[in-house]
């Protein structure tokens, strides 16, 4: 074979381990493991040549940043995958906001491995669970996370109290209109080790049209412990051709009462507003009366709450109940 024929073929061998070099860079957000440096020819000399030239910073045991700076959160999340090993995902408090379901914090990325992984919490970058059936609770994506519906699960067994699990199950499966039925073949395939019977309820409080943790406390704190009629929740209404849906209308008692429960951002944004707007007038045009609460209001005092929305149903002609609190 002619010389120039052997060095065009050599040429095209390292053009393509380095567009192969390249590729896994960019996919990786600039990281990579001591394994696959190894394998695109780096020897621990050439490795720790380039982290004291500080071309590279070791970011965890075995996995560097091939570049210098803070690294960025995807850079951060590729760290701790590798370093999790082939069968790592992201999970609990990282997962669900890859799934934004949660804002993104400051904090570590969260990862789960293989119960008899090696890996351990690098504080303050990751910090690592295990689990024994991963296999069967993660998703395949391109950086691979825990599916939603175990994300939320594994969320409501790290809870600090059942009450904080109770309302993050509430808001994270109404909020993202996720199958109440999947949530629960999740729960029965994998059963939580902690808040089983508080998850179990958010679930039935849920399916029962409850979609917030705010909804919870009005209808435990406001209208069952002062002996208030049970309102019925998210009531289709229409306003200017479209459906819109109220937290609670005490209709079913023959009342036209309505009361909203204002504990959402989304109040605070202009086209919502003016919806809201648009719906106070129709319920006004209506004949309807209405209140509306946030969440100091009921969590806070939710004896003064239950007076006023009493002296309405009273007012509108409901005979009153058994009171279950001394306040009325």
């Amino acid at each position: 074979m002619p010389r120039h024929s052997r060095w065009s073929e050599s040429d095209r061998i390292h053009e393509e381990q380095l567009g192969s070099w390249r590729s896994l860079l960019r996919d990786q957000a600039g990281v990579i493991s001591r394994a696959q440096l190894k394998a695109h020819g780096h020897g621990a000399h050439d490795i720790s040549a380039n982290l004291v030239a500080g071309r590279w910073q070791r970011l965890l045991p075995r996995v560097y940043a091939t570049f210098t700076g803070k690294p960025d959160r995807l850079a951060l999340m590729n760290a701790a995958i590798l370093y999790g090993g082939a069968h790592a995902v992201l999970s609990h408090r990282t997962a669900a906001e890859e799934w934004q379901m949660l804002p993104v914090e400051a904090g570590p990325i969260e990862i789960t491995v293989p119960y008899h992984n090696s890996a351990v919490s690098q504080l303050p970058w990751v910090r690592v669970h295990r689990s024994r059936a991963l296999a069967h609770t993660a998703l395949a994506v391109p950086l691979p996370r825990t599916r939603r519906t175990v994300t939320i699960v594994d969320l409501a067994v790290a809870a600090p109290s059942a009450r904080a699990a109770l309302y993050l199950v509430v808001d994270l499966v109404s909020r993202h209109a996720i199958s109440v039925a999947d949530m629960l073949e999740c729960v029965g395939a994998r059963a939580p080790n902690r808040y089983r019977t508080v998850i179990a309820q958010a679930l039935d409080l849920v399916g029962g049209g409850l979609m917030s943790a705010l909804e919870v406390e009005y209808a435990e704190r406001v209208e069952l412990a002062h002996g208030l009629p049970a309102g019925s929740r998210q009531v289709p209404f229409t306003v200017d051709g479209k459906t819109l849906w109220e937290d609670v209308a005490y209709d079913g008692t023959g009342v036209a009462l309505t009361v909203r429960l204002d504990g959402r951002a989304t109040h605070s944004i202009a086209g919502v507003a003016f919806r809201d707007r648009r719906r106070d007038n129709a319920a006004e045009l209506a004949g309807r009366s209405r209140l509306t609460y946030g969440w100091r209001d009921v969590h806070e005092d939710p004896c003064g709450v239950a007076r006023e929305v009493a002296s309405v149903l009273t007012r509108l002609g409901w005979r009153g109940g058994e009171k279950a609190c001394e306040c009325l």
